[in-house]
């Protein structure tokens, strides 16, 4: 079973809303998407081609190399299907494997039972032909097989990413409610950004922002924070193409930015924090970190971006403070960042209108399960319609 060279269905997931940032990032590698949908992207390829979309993708959560789509109406059809894989050409004898699963069919009221028949498949089917079986569980950090379930279809695949490529392995230390680094990315693509202005990021928190800022001005992907995929756990892994592909990301990195970006908290905890997650990327001096109240925040003369995620609060009752707070934003960018674009993430809608803006842009996203808008503003230096000059 050559998946490394034979080409077949490839499905990129992501996060409710992120496929148009994961389709761009698709094409700047050079693939061409046979279909976009509203958590993922699909191409053919092998899974070597999975190689390069794990290492370069920030927006994507698991890279899924199709094996076998097929009929099954309940588990015993799961299994007889499942058992034809030739497993021992992708599973070594001697390694370890897990399952995970996407199911809704009448016959199965836990994902944890379809998982169980996926294993008895792979385990029986490679204990008949090798005579001794490998090791299953819950870690996602070796092979991963992957089963998609709905109704009566099946598909199986062998998810070459294993853990979630939706964390990007520098933030060693979360803080308060952060926010996960693909959406993170994401947004900031949503801004139309040019990675080449200043970028400011005041209430930054854990950082986030403002690192994957970095990162994008910088060309560094997360497959340089990162040395275990699933797919080095297949049989027939060529750890040569892992590492040239490697060397590529190093290559095209660049060192430093011709401009500034700013972090600032009004917490000096969080502001540490954020200062030890961009050490950790490799960021750290292209970030000016800074314990201040927002509004003391450095604004350059040279315009760029203004980034603001606030605290969204409950949806119900009023939060005197929070609106206090909003408001004062809306006030902070319309009086101190004239000239630049500014944006605030929220998930609040009744908090939003207290900014006292109008937004250009609502730009939808979902921060777990909450429905969440990326709000724009066109801060304009002056009026936005200047008055004729008198003759």
């Amino acid at each position: 079973m050559q998946v490394f060279h034979n080409e077949s269905k490839i499905i990129i997931t992501c996060n409710k809303r992120l496929s148009p940032y994961l389709q761009q990032e698709v094409e700047e590698l050079g693939f061409t998407p046979t279909r976009v949908f509203q958590t993922g992207v699909e191409l053919l390829g092998t899974v070597t081609d999975c190689i390069p979309l794990n290492l370069n993708l920030r927006c994507a959560s698991q890279v899924l190399y199709s094996l076998k789509t097929f009929t099954a109406n309940d588990p015993q059809e799961l299994y007889d299907n499942l058992v034809e894989i030739e497993w021992e050409l992708l599973i070594d004898f001697a390694g370890y494997f897990s399952v995970t699963s996407n199911v809704n069919n009448e016959h199965i009221r836990t994902p944890l039972f379809a998982n169980v028949k996926v294993k008895d498949a792979i385990v029986d089917r490679i204990k008949k032909v090798k005579g001794i079986r490998p090791n299953s569980g819950a870690d996602n950090n070796k092979t991963v097989v992957h089963l998609y379930w709905q109704d009566d279809k099946a598909e199986v695949f062998i998810d070459t990413s294993g853990e979630t490529l939706a964390k990007h392995s520098y933030r060693k230390i979360p803080g308060k409610a952060p926010m996960l680094e693909a959406l993170a990315a994401s947004t900031i693509m949503a801004t139309g950004w040019d990675r080449k202005s200043t970028f400011i990021n005041p209430m930054c928190g854990s950082g986030t922002l403002a690192i994957e800022a970095a990162l994008l001005a910088t060309d560094k992907h997360p497959g340089l924070f990162r040395m275990n995929y699933a797919f080095m756990h297949i049989m027939g892994y060529d750890e040569q193409v892992f590492f040239v592909e490697r060397r590529k990301l190093k290559d095209k990195a660049k060192k430093e930015t011709g401009f500034k970006i700013i972090a600032t908290d009004l917490s000096a905890d969080a502001v540490e924090i954020a200062r030890r997650n961009a050490n950790t990327a490799g960021v750290e001096h292209l970030i000016d970190f800074n314990v201040c109240d927002f509004a003391d925040t450095e604004v350059p003369e040279q315009p760029g971006v203004v980034m603001f995620n606030p605290e969204y609060g409950e949806r119900l009752g009023v939060h005197t403070k929070l609106e206090a707070t909003y408001k004062r934003v809306g006030d902070f960018m319309k009086q101190d960042c004239k000239g630049y674009k500014g944006y605030i993430f929220t998930g609040n809608p009744d908090l939003a209108k207290k900014i006292g803006l109008k937004a250009s842009r609502k730009i939808e996203f979902y921060n777990g399960k909450l429905d969440c808008r990326l709000l724009e503003y066109e801060l304009y230096d002056g009026s936005k319609r200047e008055p004729k000059a008198e003759e």
